[in-house]
Parts: C-alpha cells; structure tokens; sequence
C-alpha cells in the first residue's frame, strides 16, 4: 500500500508542474483534462487560481473553483 501512496504523490507532482503550465499557456482543454474533477489540496487550488488570476482566464478559473478539495 505505501507504494501505490508514493507513486500517486508523484503522480500528483507531475500533474501539477503540467497544470501550471497549461494554465500559464493558456491552454483550456488540457486544464480540463488534467483536472479530470479530481480533488485537490486547498493549497495547490489556491496557487493554480492565483495563477489564472494573473492571466485573467475566466474559464480556466471556473475550472479550477470547481475542484474538490481533499
């Protein structure tokens, strides 16, 4: 069990450098489906909607509020 528990952090990491990147690019559909309505940590939501603030994606936002957080 500890495994399964290590590679979904790391799963988690990698899913979050790849929706920083999409949300700084802009990029809806990949937001979208990187999410995948997964829950998420209050922290990293809050980060990733800082982050689309500063681009002012409205629909990106609206994406990321509708997160779960875990």
């Amino acid at each position: 069990m500890g495994s399964h528990n290590t590679d979904q952090h790391k799963h988690s990491i990698a899913t979050f450098a790849a929706l920083k990147t999409a949300i700084a690019n802009d990029e809806e559909q990949l937001v979208k489906d990187l999410l995948a309505n997964e829950p998420m940590q209050e922290l990293e939501k809050s980060y990733l909607i800082d982050l689309a603030n500063i681009k002012n994606n409205q629909t990106i936002l609206t994406l990321l509020k509708d997160i779960p957080e875990i």
